[in-house]
């Protein structure tokens, strides 16, 4: 792949993957480790929630400090907290500590860093100056993302099936400290230091508000989607799903698409739309695993798509020299709407049922769609 080719790039690649795979397994471990210890859905999701909802807040402070001192210096002391984090969670769940203390060692990981957006930042200094490399590299970065979407769940549910329940937390918080510090001592594709000039946040620049709007929808998409398959039929489904879109996210890179990105992210958006009521019709009438498995395969083929569009938006709207803190903004507005869909989708499924709840992913990705339709149509 010629992507891979650039000098420096497999190195850092190799790092972020293996930082990256967590992402897919801490939520869907935490679910399966709560729900079982407590017996319930809705404290489940509403803990992985809070803890979403407070990388919310944290990650952009966390990007700005990466953009102002470099990747390396900020990335190993925030991933070292939020591994902690982890591991305080493991002790409260297993020694039985009271409810209050699962909400604040969850929390605690908000100090993660942005790997995805870390390593798209080093894309966007490398391909500087040429819109096709990086639109090559930021459909790579999505499919790598479903990646580990797609492993990472699979992974979580086996080892807390086969081992012990912690085991899915324990193990992720491992690989994000070892992926770090390998991405991390990666300093020739590092993109140098913003220099420490007054400027406005990205929040302002015009597009952005409406942008980050259809990124906090379609993030709740994905989290009611995640809580309310594991209620249904387990974690281990979830990949299907992830595969899909790992896919579509290749294909779309090998693409050169119109420049009307703003026209392509609606179009990707009404397919999401379209493609996430799938999961939702098989469920409420043919009741079959095979069937739904099958449908969340497709429902994961708009997903990269949508992403990639979204993310390239942000990175022509965003000022290179608060590119990672325009990208995490995207990321947080997205862990946002996970937060919000994941207490959505355990209160819905505790109290209506899993085929109902798969109706709220769809709903939310009508949202997406309508805002982006007021509010990008210009881009």
């Amino acid at each position: 792949m010629r992507l891979l080719a650039t000098p420096g790039a497999r190195a850092f690649t190799a790092g972020n993957l293996l930082a990256r795979l967590p992402m897919g397994m801490f939520s869907v471990s935490a679910v399966i480790m709560i729900a079982g210890a407590h017996g319930s859905y809705a404290l489940a999701g509403a803990v992985t929630a809070t803890g979403l909802a407070a990388t919310a807040v944290v990650a952009p402070w966390t990007a700005r400090l990466v953009d102002r001192y470099g990747q390396a210096r900020i990335a190993v002391p925030a991933t070292a907290v939020a591994a902690l984090g982890s591991l305080a969670l493991v002790l409260c769940v297993h020694h039985g500590a009271p409810v209050w203390t699962l909400f604040a060692a969850y929390a605690a990981t908000a100090t993660t860093p942005n790997t995805g957006g870390m390593s798209r930042a080093r894309w966007a200094h490398l391909h500087r100056g040429d819109a096709a490399a990086l639109h090559t590299a930021n459909s790579f970065e999505q499919a790598a993302d479903e990646l580990c979407f797609m492993l990472g769940p699979v992974l979580a549910a086996s080892l807390c099936g086969a081992l012990f329940p912690e085991a899915g937390t324990l193990t992720g918080a491992v690989l994000l400290m070892t992926g770090v510090l390998l991405f991390a001592a990666q300093r020739a594709t590092e993109p140098p230091v913003a220099p420490r000039t007054p400027a406005a946040s990205p929040l302002r620049t015009p597009g952005i508000p409406a942008l980050l709007t259809v990124f906090l929808a379609t993030g709740a998409v994905f989290g009611a989607m995640e809580v309310v398959s594991i209620a249904h039929a387990g974690g281990a489904i979830l990949a299907l799903q992830a595969g899909g879109s790992c896919v579509a996210g290749l294909l779309y890179g090998s693409l050169r698409p119109a420049a009307a990105v703003g026209r392509r992210l609606l179009l990707c958006l009404t397919g999401m739309t379209v493609l996430m009521s799938l999961p939702l019709i098989a469920a409420a009438t043919t009741g079959s695993l095979l069937v739904l498995a099958g449908c969340l395969l497709l429902a994961g083929a708009a997903t990269a798509p949508t992403m990639v569009t979204g993310m390239t938006l942000i990175q022509r709207l965003t000022p290179p020299a608060q590119l990672n803190e325009g990208m995490t903004l995207a990321v947080t507005a997205l862990l946002g709407g996970i937060a919000a869909g994941s207490a959505a989708g355990g209160w819905t499924v505790e109290n209506a049922g899993t085929v109902t709840g798969y109706a709220a992913p769809v709903c939310a990705a009508a949202l997406a769609l309508a805002v982006a339709a007021v509010g990008t149509r210009r881009a």
